[in-house]
This record gives C-alpha cells, sequence and structure tokens, in this order.
C-alpha cells in the first residue's frame, strides 16, 4: 500500500469520525431526544424550589455492587428544571434520598446524550456543589418551598418508591398547596404520599411517567418497580405517549397541583408548566 493510499485512508477516518461526532448528537435531537423547547420568561423571585434524586447508584439491589452496571440520576432530568427554575429567580435546593454525592446515569451528561443544560452544568461551580453534598431528604422541611420536583433516572427505581421520608416531604409540601411534579421514574415518588384527607396523593389522578416499553426497549428491567405499572397499581390514571421507541416520545400531564412528564424529553415542558401555575 502506499504512502498517497494509507493518507486517504487517515484523512477518510477522520472525516467519517468528524461527522460522526458531530452529527449523532443532532440526530437523535431530530429523532425526539431532548427537542427544543422555547422557555417563555418568568420572574418569580421569592419562590423556593426543591429538586429530589435518587442516592442509589447501581443496577442491584446491593449498595456498592461492584458487578452491577452504574447508574444513578439522568443527568438531563436534574440539569433543565434546575435552571428552568433558577433562570426564573426562584432559589433552588438540591436532596436525594440518603444526602451527599448524587450518582449520575454514565454517558447521560456526556456526548452524545448530553442536553445544553448538561454542558453548562458541567461548568457551573455552584451547581455542581449541589450535587456533591446534595442534602439528605431526612433533613428537608417540606413548608419551605413552593415546588418539589422529583428527577428520574434508573437508580430511582431502587430508592425513590421506597422512600418513608421523601413520602413525607411530598405529603407536607402537598398540604401546603405547592406544585409536586416529576418526570421519568421520579414518579415513583408520588406512591406513598398523601392527599390532604390522608387518601392517596395519585389515586384518581391523571399522572404520567416513563412506560413499560420503554423500560422493556431499553432492556434494563431488572429493576424493582417500573413507573407505569406502579402507578396503575396505585390506581392512578396513567397517560402516556409512544413513537417508535419510546424514549424518543414525550408527554406532560397537569392535574391541578401536580405535573408529572413521561420522560427525559419531558423536562422542559414540565417545568414550563410549574411556572405557569406558579405564576398564576
Amino acid at each position: 500500500m502506499t504512502i498517497k493510499k494509507i493518507g486517504l485512508i487517515i484523512i477518510t477516518a477522520f472525516a467519517v469520525t468528524v461527522v460522526i461526532y458531530l452529527g449523532l448528537p443532532k440526530a437523535l435531537n431530530i429523532f425526539g431526544l431532548h427537542p427544543h423547547y422555547d422557555m417563555p420568561a418568568y420572574d418569580l423571585s421569592g419562590k423556593r424550589a426543591l429538586i429530589v434524586t435518587t442516592s442509589h447508584g447501581v443496577l442491584s439491589e446491593k449498595v456498592g455492587d461492584k458487578e452491577a452496571k452504574a447508574t444513578g440520576v439522568f443527568s438531563s432530568e436534574l440539569s433543565i428544571p434546575y435552571y428552568a427554575l433558577l433562570d426564573a429567580g426562584i432559589e433552588v435546593d438540591i436532596a436525594s434520598i440518603k444526602g451527599g454525592e448524587i450518582p449520575i446515569e454514565p454517558n447521560s451528561m456526556g456526548w452524545p446524550l448530553a442536553a445544553a443544560e448538561d454542558k453548562r452544568f458541567k461548568k457551573d461551580a455552584v451547581a455542581l456543589a449541589k450535587i456533591a453534598h446534595s442534602i439528605p431528604i431526612s433533613q428537608i422541611d417540606a413548608t419551605q418551598y413552593d415546588v418539589v420536583f422529583m428527577s428520574g433516572g434508573w437508580g430511582a427505581a431502587y430508592d425513590m418508591g421506597r422512600s418513608a421520608e421523601l413520602a413525607d416531604v411530598v405529603t407536607k409540601a402537598n398540604a401546603k398547596d405547592a406544585v409536586i411534579s416529576a418526570v421519568c421514574h421520579g414518579a415513583l415518588g408520588l406512591l406513598n404520599a398523601k392527599a390532604k384527607d390522608g387518601s392517596s396523593l395519585i389515586a384518581g389522578r391523571s399522572v404520567t411517567g416513563v412506560t413499560d416499553l420503554q423500560v422493556k426497549q431499553l432492556g434494563i428491567d431488572i429493576t424493582p418497580m417500573h413507573p407505569e405499572t406502579e402507578l396503575r397499581k396505585a390506581k392512578a390514571h396513567y397517560e402516556s405517549n409512544t413513537a417508535f421507541r419510546d424514549i424518543f416520545a414525550t408527554h406532560v400531564v397537569v392535574d391541578g397541583n401536580l405535573v408529572t412528564g413521561q420522560n427525559q424529553n419531558s423536562s422542559a415542558e414540565t417545568v414550563h408548566r410549574i411556572l405557569e401555575i406558579l405564576s398564576q
């Protein structure tokens, strides 16, 4: 093989690599991942919001299982609501089930999955400090917040639906007429929360969360709780949308002060509906 041919192969390989690197995120966006969303401007200074995430970092019931795949919160389900709330003048705290460093779903904050807000987050020292030293949910005074937003990710399937402390925070925030919100697996945090009369917060109410089909299509059905299944068991009116792959679908449901989004693609619209409610 001549030097000329070798050079041509190298140049071609480099060009293909560049096209893939630049083109794949755009292609995923066209298919429906993190669709562009025009967020109106709001000034809600004086309001406070709490974002809650999982503390579970592996796809296993065993915490710290070194043989299990890493998981955590899906980053855009944290970063998108964080900046939408913050940019509206709202003070935002970040809590997790156990507190301390929050596990992030591998690759969700990097190429090719990262949303624009993920990139902003990685350059934000204040935001990074909040996820490195998150507040334990047991230390939260729910009455201090106008919004409680529960982010998803596969880790949430292990702890958010099982946390009595989280259920208590949601129950107390709801009693003070706060907006209660969740996306994707974060909806599991609604399961054990109570309405003002002591009944289930979500029984008979319209909600959404990640579909059983998306869980199956992604091949991560080993987790102990699946939002669609669990929300239906709790007698909620479950709604969803679909696509050729449900990871590219999106759907948002508003039922009074309860605002839920189907998956990571729904984060922006979900927080927009929250801002609408707060502005009224």
